[in-house]
């Protein structure tokens, strides 16, 4: 079940209120949808993994952290490779996607 917000600024009595409003929707996929589905989360749960294993290696062996573009550059590679060419299989977006909230959890923890 998603939730999705909605900000909005109103003013009441002469003050500026924000509100807050949430609407629910349900997706209900077919099998074949929910097989793609399926199969690209567990492409993303690769790309995380290998990503975060590649950041702690490279983090401990040379204390250096790893950019965005390297890990898209890295995962480009990672495509090109028999073991992992499943990744071609799925969508590219939700893949770099991952990569890009990677890159923003990292960024803020070490901030």
């Amino acid at each position: 079940m998603a939730a999705h917000f909605l900000s909005a600024m109103i003013v009441s009595f002469g003050k500026m209120c924000r509100v807050r409003a949430a609407y629910r929707c349900r997706a209900y996929p077919t099998p074949e949808q929910a097989a793609v589905l399926y199969r690209t989360f567990g492409c993303v749960r690769v790309v995380w993994n290998r990503t975060l294993a590649a950041r702690h290696r490279r983090w401990h062996s040379e204390c250096k952290s790893t950019s965005y573009a390297e890990t898209d550059r890295a995962l480009t590679e990672a495509k090109k490779l028999p073991e992992l060419a499943f990744l071609n299989d799925v969508s590219s977006v939700p893949l770099q996607q991952t990569l890009r909230h990677q890159h923003t959890a990292m960024t803020a923890f070490f901030q």
